[in-house]
């Protein structure tokens, strides 16, 4: 388990599978800013009502020129039939082994109904044009989620 990273710090790179099968890279995105959204499940209440908010504000992301990316640990076949369900209209990617997650510091100890495990704490990550953290965003509660992202992508210099 990793320690929250803070604004400021610079992004840690890496490459992750897409939904469709090609690798995808934070490096090819220097110079724009990207969201990167951890969530713990993919077809599940609160994953699917944050993705589903997203998608809506595709047009709005694409206007601000937000490259979006979702991560969790499910597999491929799992992101495919999770963005054709909900028609999903950005990445998602493949953090089967949690090492992407762990970086970014969102794979915690989490305590769900008395019982202790280690998993996914929804989290999300605005990276500014120089690859560092301009907001970041601990244990999100999804509604209103989606706004509060677009207001802070809207404040980059």
């Amino acid at each position: 388990m990793g320690d929250w990273p803070e604004e400021g710090d610079r992004a840690p790179l890496f490459t992750l599978t897409s939904d469709e099968g090609s690798k995808w890279k934070l490096g090819d995105f220097k110079g724009g800013p990207v969201v990167v959204y951890f969530y713990p499940k993919d077809d599940t209440p609160g994953c699917t009502k944050e993705a589903c908010a997203f998608r809506d504000r595709k047009k709005e992301l694409q206007k601000l020129g937000v490259q979006l990316v979702g991560v969790s640990p499910d597999g491929q076949e799992e992101h495919e039939n999770f963005r054709d369900k909900y028609k999903l209209n950005f990445p998602l990617l493949v953090d089967e082994g949690h090492n992407v997650a762990e970086k970014y510091g969102a794979w915690r100890e989490k305590n769900m109904y008395g019982k202790t495990s280690m998993g996914i704490v929804r989290s999300t990550f605005l990276i500014n044009a120089e690859g560092r953290f301009a907001k970041i965003w601990r244990r999100v509660q999804v509604d209103g989620h989606d706004q509060e992202v677009l207001d802070a992508i809207a404040e980059l210099d």
